[in-house]
Order: C-alpha cells, then structure tokens, then sequence
C-alpha cells in the first residue's frame, strides 16, 4: 500500500467518524477535574451519563465528540469527586434528633443547658422533655452531674437528656421515678450513677434503656419527616450514600417503602439490630438488597464510650482506679449471634471502643471466621487497641471502621483515661490501614458533625476545627488524602460489598458524584474546611444545588 492510499484511509476514516451518530445520553460533565477514584487515581475532565449510570469518562474533546446530552453541566474548572459515602452513622437517628431533641452540642456550662431545655420546652412542650448533645469533658469541673437542678426547674415532666456519645442519659427524679430506678437498680451492662447514697441521674449505658423504653414511640409521620429532613441535609454536604448503623425492622421497612416512591432518594446500607423482627424476616431469607437498599450485616454493642467511661479496657481508667468500663453482654450472647450471621452469609458490625472490647471481639470473630476470608465482618470506632492485636485485623480480614473525628473531639482528654502509653494505640489509622490495606471512614452523626469534609480534614490533618493542635494529634498515623478520599467513597462501598455498584466515576457504576468550590486534593489545610458543595447528583439526577 502506497503513501496516497494510506491516506485516503485515514481520511475517510476521519470522514466516518465525524459523521457517524452520536450516542444520546441524558447527562455530559465537561471542564471538570474528576477525580474518578479508580484503581490508578485517574483525573479526568468530562464524563457522560445514561440511565442513571456513568457510560464514558475522559477529556472533553472525547466525550463530546462520542456523546450527545440532554443536559450539559459545565463545572467551569471546579473539581468533581465520587458522591461521599458516610460508613457508619445514624442517620434515622439523626433525623429524630432534628425533630425531636433539644440541642444541647457544645454547651460549655450546666446553666446552657438549663437555658436551651426551658426554650425548647416553651416552643415545642411535650409529655416528655429530650436533648442530646452535652458533655461534661467541656464543663469547668469536667464531671458528670447531678440532677437536683433539673429537676427543681422541671418537677412534673420526664426529662432525658442523652450525652454526645449516645452511651449515657441525664434524667430528673421525675423521668427515674417512673421507670422504677432506685439506688438499689442493677443491670447487665450498665450502670446508675449514685451520689451520697441517691441515684444522680445519669444511667450508664444498658441502664439508660430503662428510661428511654418509656419515651413514647413516634408514630408513621414523624419517622418519615425525620428521614426526609436528615436526606436533605446529607444531600446538602454531598452524600449519595450512608450506613446506617442498628435499626429496628420497622423502620428498614418504611425506608423501603419510602424509596419505592421515590421520596427517599438516598443509598442506605442498613445495618440491623439484632431484634426477633429483624432475625425472622431477614436472617432466614438472606441479604435484602434493592437499588436503593441494602440489609446484610447485623450490628452488636461490645462496649460503651470512652467520654462516659464505659469503654471496656484491659486494664484500669488513668483517671479512675477500679474502673475498667463495661461489657453489654457475655460471651455466649455475642458467640451465637456471630454463628448464626456466619451461617446466613451476613456480615457482623461492632461496636467496639476500648481495648478490651476490641480484643474481646476480635477473639470471638477469629474462633467463627478461622482464618483468612472475604466476610468483611467489621469491628466499629476501634478507638483503642494494644499492640499486639493490630495484626488479629490481617489475620482474620476484619475491617476496621473508623471515624476520624472522633480522634480530634476526644484528644484533649483521651491521655487522661488511657495514660500516655496507652494512647499511642488509639485513633491509629495507619496502623490500622496497613493490616488489610484498606478502611471505611464515617462520621457516626448525629454525634460528630454531617459535614463530611470534616472527616477529610480530621484524618488528613488531624486538627480540630480551631486548628489545634499546630502539629497534628499524633501525626504519624494521619492518612494521606489519597487515602481519606477513598476512605470516604470506594473504601466505604467496599465496606458493604458494594464497590463494583458505586465509590468511583467509572463506566458501569451508579452516576453519583458531587461538585465541590475546592480542590481537596491540592488545596491548603485551612481550605479544606472552607469548602462547600455547589452541586449533588444521586443516579444522575441534581438533588442538591448551591443557591448562587
């Protein structure tokens, strides 16, 4: 073939092309810096969906020579990431709390909190007076009160009050009354406050169960308004997907059918408690799985928090001589559930703070689990972990679930309940990460913040919003930013055996993607936690814009 004809091939191949149809899709993204989060971290500039699906990815010239949209979203240069993966929160919870509870976050002093209940209570009223949020490691005497003044400013009406953790309640004498609480109460993992012989009101742990079982049930209408208040937040920050972690069946069934008519948008991976409901209709039938819906793991309580000392440790409190916190349950109880989740292909999920419980899980996990699997049971917050279980992790493919601002919200006390030397075990991400090679990250709102660029800048930086401390809370075990964005989108749809679906920008995944003002790849620290989300796109549909 002579030099004149390869070219009239080359030309009318050029021909061909430029004539040739384009496919019609329903979505194209030009001008942007997408950060697909695929396996070699590709940037691309343009993408294009169809069907709530990505169908190519590359430069702007190639997709829009390929593709012809329906709609065209020019990023006009700012950055495009996977849509953020939330890998253990409350979400129902939080929705309730909006609805339901005084805010009582980040109060400084006892007096705040007596201010926000009595204006709360006057705007909303009520049988029943709840708040969530206090903690007394913020308080000048940084100790559990008392509850002689919540209870002369509200002698006739129950008063709970949950504590940031979720792990401890405040109540009046009137709330401790009613649900039979004396000095003399004992319960199985947990614990009644006394003081000079009288219960304080505060109930730690199991025990603050025995007031929350009498606060009235919300009915149909309010559960529903606080899933849609709490997607439209999420939708706000850039989350397209969240796991959800221990509820009852009743309300998996109405996310369900909220979903099926399309009011509830949001991918939730819900995490089950481990109830007769949940255990007959789900366990005998196998993982629950729709486009929007996930149910496969059961979620189980090792131990209480460390904030309320009812983390489970190998050895004493720092601050507390005697006190090593508590188990909520025996071994047997953990060991059948384990078996039964093992036989139905479920997933297990933990909660487990301190180093006790970590060990005491990891133990039970590894005698069920064997050895090296793709069961991906995971162990939740493991804030605290001696030294030598960090390899149980590898040896048994458990994965940690972190969530990093938990690390920066208890650095400035933590030394206090572990001592130094126990400390260097805690909120150890990289050590954690390089067991397995891989961790989900969340935030568990509503006790840390929605916002999941905090979890970015908590475990790159590992500083708190002040930006303290200067050198970063023990910097040696910050991830990378590499690391962080996939924590919070492929890692964390791994988590839940879900990452061939979604947590990349790759053709055959689910078009979820958020569009935000900063480049968190490459900005200065202080940006970070000035960024905000222009733009949140769930299956190819806009579901959140910035009002311009």
């Amino acid at each position: 073939m002579n030099q004149i004809d390869k070219l009239l091939i080359i030309f009318i191949s050029l021909l061909y092309s430029c004539n040739s149809p384009k496919m019609k899709v329903d979505l194209i993204v030009t001008n942007a810096k997408v950060y697909t989060v695929d396996s070699s971290f590709t940037v691309a500039e343009s993408f294009a969906v169809k069907d709530g699906m990505f169908v190519g990815i590359g430069t702007n010239t190639e997709i829009t020579s390929k593709y012809d949209a329906n709609r065209t979203i020019d990023s006009e240069g700012n950055p495009v990431y996977p849509g953020f993966n939330d890998a253990h929160c409350h979400f129902f919870g939080y929705g309730m709390d909006v609805m339901q509870y005084a805010d009582l976050s980040g109060t400084q002093n006892q007096d705040s909190i007596y201010q926000r209940l009595n204006s709360h209570y006057l705007k909303h009223g009520g049988s029943w007076l709840l708040g969530r949020g206090w903690d007394q490691n913020l308080w000048p005497e940084k100790e559990f009160p008392d509850n002689q003044r919540l209870s002369e400013l509200f002698p006739h009406v129950p008063v709970y009050l949950v504590r940031v953790d979720g792990h401890a309640a405040w109540c009046n004498d009137k709330a401790l009354s009613l649900a039979g609480i004396t000095a003399k109460t004992k319960i199985e993992g947990g614990e009644v406050l006394l003081k000079n012989g009288k219960p304080t009101g505060v109930l730690i742990d199991n025990a603050k169960e025995l007031v929350f079982n009498l606060v009235p049930m919300p009915d149909i209408e309010l559960k529903t308004k606080a899933l849609l208040v709490a997607q439209k937040n999420c939708l706000a920050v850039g989350l397209t997907s969240v796991t959800d972690c221990g509820l009852p069946e009743n309300v998996i069934s109405l996310m369900d059918s909220l979903q099926e008519k399309g009011l509830l948008k949001m991918r939730i991976n819900a995490m089950m408690e481990p109830d007769r409901a949940n255990m007959d209709r789900f366990l005998k039938n196998g993982p629950y799985i729709t486009n929007r819906l996930q149910v496969n793991t059961i979620k189980l309580y090792a131990d209480g928090a460390l904030g309320s000392r009812g983390a489970f440790l190998l050895a004493d409190y720092s601050d507390d001589k005697g006190n090593r916190g508590l188990l909520m349950n025996p071994a047997p109880y953990f060991e059948s559930i384990c078996q039964k989740a093992y036989d139905a292909n479920f997933q297990v999920a933990t909660h487990c703070i301190g180093d006790g419980a970590n060990r005491f899980i990891l133990e039970i996990y590894g005698k069920i689990l064997k050895g090296k699997n793709d069961r991906r049971w995971r162990i939740e917050h493991v804030q605290v972990v001696n030294k030598d279980d960090f390899p149980l992790f590898a040896k048994y493919s458990i994965v940690p679930s972190i969530q990093a601002t938990h690390a920066t919200s208890d650095m400035f006390w933590a030394d206090e309940r572990l001592g130094t030397e126990r400390l260097k075990g805690a909120y150890a991400y990289q050590q954690l990460l390089s067991q397995n090679g891989w961790l989900p990250n969340g935030t568990d709102f509503p006790i840390e913040g929605i916002n999941p660029v905090l979890t970015f800048y908590a475990s790159v930086c590992r500083k708190n919003t002040s930006g303290l401390p200067t050198g970063g809370f023990q910097i040696e075990n910050a991830l990378t930013r590499e690391q962080t964005l996939r924590s919070m989108t492929i890692w964390a749809a791994k988590a839940s055996f879900e990452e061939l679906k979604k947590g990349s920008i790759e053709v055959g995944k689910k078009a979820d993607f958020v569009v935000l003002d900063t480049d968190l790849m490459g900005c200065r620290e202080e940006a970070i936690l000035k960024s905000e989300v222009l733009k949140t796109v769930l299956g190819g549909e806009l579901v959140y814009q910035k009002i311009q």
